[in-house]
């Protein structure tokens, strides 16, 4: 990995999208405002409500895909940008895009992912549920993954674009687990950052007992490969 120093002309922020009309055009907005408008901005959109061109008048680099689920957008969204430092987020209002140059300093501290953490502060704009589902998550992955994971589903963080490159990812509803997961289980320098989480905009797309089954099997699966990995 290289030892450069990276502004926020090294930065891509990526998200993928699914007729989120409503909310992404504010966050597009917070983006460009937080970073003078210099980093590259990747959306992979699955959209029919005009998301799309929302995106495009904003500047934002849009790549359509057929519905393929959460995972499979973000994780093309990661691939498809250009620059050394990957932000990811969702575009639903709910992360603080004004904390982009703090988390692209981390990295330039050595870090190789820094990981927005909700749950430091409470998170009490998240649902109940899914407040006491993203603990139990965290709990799991800590203790099958050797090490202590504040909260292994959210969608804000950055990443070197080696870690990006160099692990094979394979979940789609649990993707946002496994990005932290595997690069934690590998040793790679993992910073876990408090932020705060705000209420989204629109409606939400997953639900939260088939999806959370999804993302509760995801961190059972990373976690015993990358156990089986690190015995090879």
């Amino acid at each position: 990995m290289d030892e450069r120093t990276y502004s926020l002309d090294d930065v891509s922020v990526v998200m993928g999208a699914y007729n989120e009309a409503e909310a992404i055009g504010p966050v597009l907005d917070d983006i460009e405002a937080t970073t003078d408008g210099r980093a590259e901005v990747v959306v992979v959109d699955s959209s029919d409500d005009g998301t799309a061109d929302i995106a495009r008048e904003r500047g934002a680099r849009v790549v359509d895909q057929p519905p393929s689920g959460y995972g499979a957008a973000v994780r093309r969204a990661l691939y498809e940008a250009t620059n050394p430092v990957r932000i990811t987020t969702d575009c639903d209002g709910t992360y603080p895009m004004e904390r982009i140059p703090e988390f692209l300093a981390l990295i330039n501290d050595g870090y190789d992912v820094v990981s927005g953490d909700r749950l430091y502060h409470g998170a009490e704009t998240m649902p109940a549920m899914n407040r006491l589902g993203n603990r139990v998550f965290a709990a799991t992955a800590s203790l099958l993954g050797g090490r202590t994971l504040h909260d292994v589903t959210t969608g804000m963080r950055a990443y070197h674009a080696d870690v990006i490159e160099s692990i094979r990812w394979t979940e789609n509803t649990g993707l946002s687990a496994e990005l932290l997961i595997r690069p934690a289980m590998r040793g790679y320098s993992v910073r876990q950052e408090p932020i705060e989480y705000d209420e989204r905009l629109g409606e939400t797309k997953l639900d939260p007992f088939s999806g959370g089954a999804e993302i509760g099997k995801s961190i059972l699966k990373c976690c015993l490969e990358e156990r089986v990995r690190s015995l090879r």
